[in-house]
């Protein structure tokens, strides 16, 4: 299906233990994580909480299990903080991504996000920028769009629910109020099904700016649960209102095939944060790479 391209797969920490809620898989290790990602057939991984933040170190233990450091995902405050805090931290951040050979930074902006608390209804208290703060926030990408290029990065922005870039209506703005050259976007399929989009129509869009792919599968029931009952973000995971490609509602074929009739080239990665207590995370990542060689012959 890809012809060749490169195509590599990595998988996300967040299901074996969670950095935004630390009582999922707090007795996780950071070397059982990685070791069961290397068993389970992925080549790559994102950075998480208990990953060590020195190169050498974290590197070396990379290195034992044939894995490498596809991103890392950094919160953006400039619509609250401003661009000089923001660009403090990202700078820090970029370099130590640089160092692990990683090519794309993984970017939310956070200002008025609702995803990391456990109280607030999910869909009722969704934040939605002013267009002072929609100034702040493109500006602003696109100069951290430009550190990123000082390394021969790119920025790819996740689209995140209960965040003020959620909705397909959002994503187009925030597309045509950037720099293609600056400012990228990366694709997940949960945020855009969980938030009631149609994830074929972004990648028809957008798949020239897309450089990070996030393979996410939802469990249409818990959804729903979600917005009759009024949960927030937090209680939607614990629930598990996400899940593992090939283990929930969505269909990947026609995703994989639109991809494919792209020049998309990087990282597929894997990442449904679960309650690991629950989805046995090496279970799940298993289950996760047999769907993906079945469906996009990767």
């Amino acid at each position: 299906m890809f012809n060749g391209r490169e195509i590599k797969l990595a998988i996300a920490p967040i299901g074996w233990t969670n950095d935004d809620m630390p009582e999922l898989g707090g007795e996780v290790t950071f070397e059982q994580c990685i070791s069961e990602m290397a068993l389970a057939g992925f080549q790559g991984s994102e950075v998480g909480n208990k990953y060590p933040r020195d190169p050498d170190q974290l590197r070396k233990a990379l290195d034992l299990r044939g894995l490498s450091i596809a991103s890392a995902w950094f919160s953006a405050h400039l619509t609250t903080d401003g661009y000089e805090r923001t660009a403090f931290e990202f700078t820090a951040h970029r370099d130590f991504l640089h160092e692990m050979g990683a090519k794309v930074i993984v970017v939310s902006e956070q200002g008025k996000s609702i995803q990391g608390q456990m109280d607030i209804p999910l869909f009722e208290h969704k934040p939605v920028f002013t267009e002072e703060e929609w100034t702040l926030l493109t500006d602003g990408l696109n100069r951290l769009g430009g550190l990123a290029a000082e390394k021969g990065m790119k920025l790819v922005y996740h689209h995140h629910m209960g965040t003020g870039v959620q909705t397909t209506e959002e994503i187009r703005r925030l597309m045509e109020g950037t720099d293609p050259d600056k400012v990228s976007l990366l694709y997940d399929t949960g945020h855009l099904v969980f938030s009631g989009e149609d994830p074929l129509v972004i990648l028809e869009d957008y798949m020239d700016r897309i450089h990070h792919v996030h393979l996410k599968d939802v469990r249409a029931e818990v959804v729903e649960r979600v917005k009759r009952e009024k949960w927030s973000f937090l209680q939607a995971v614990k629930a598990g209102a996400f899940t593992v490609p090939g283990d929930g509602s969505i269909d990947f074929h026609p995703v994989f095939e639109s991809i494919a009739e792209g020049a998309y080239e990087g990282w597929f990665v894997v990442e449904a944060e679960q309650d690991p207590a629950i989805a046995n995370p090496l279970e799940y990542a298993i289950k996760a790479r047999g769907y993906i060689r079945e469906t996009a012959g990767i």
